[in-house]
């Protein structure tokens, strides 16, 4: 299934949209939350394994790099590979402690189990939520 997600941060004005597919149709919040997580787990650990044979940039490359703010040969330092049982179990928590909000056709969903009628015109957005860190002195 093809989907639209909207990531925001709180505090920050740029909104980054992308086009996302799911292996299946998710009938909860739940099932929506681990499809991500399994796509974006398969999709990190993809770029982990790969080798980059070719050591150098070209103009067009640089250029495009340089329009984001960073430029660099995209080699890893951390070959790492994620769990995928561990990402869900902490996507699960941290949904439970409001640690982000999802918003689907602008309606919130505060529950893991509220059924889901998604469309492929459907536009979900994931709201991190930060918190203010210091001290009172």
């Amino acid at each position: 299934m093809e989907i639209t997600l909207h990531l925001k941060r709180l505090g920050k004005k740029k909104v980054k949209n992308f086009p996302f597919t799911l292996a299946e149709t998710p009938k909860n919040l739940e099932e929506l939350l681990i499809g991500c997580v399994k796509n974006q787990v398969e999709a990190f650990n993809k770029k982990r394994l790969e080798v980059n044979v070719i050591g150098f940039l070209s103009p067009s490359e640089i250029q495009d790099q340089a329009a984001s703010g960073k430029v660099d040969f995209g080699d890893l330092a951390n070959k790492d590979l994620a769990n995928e049982q561990e990402a869900i179990d902490n996507v699960l928590i941290a949904f439970k402690d409001g640690l982000f909000l999802v918003f689907i056709d602008d309606e919130e969903i505060t529950d893991l189990q509220t059924p889901l009628q998604l469309t492929s015109e459907s536009v979900i957005a994931f709201i991190r939520m930060t918190f203010l860190v210091g001290s009172y002195w």
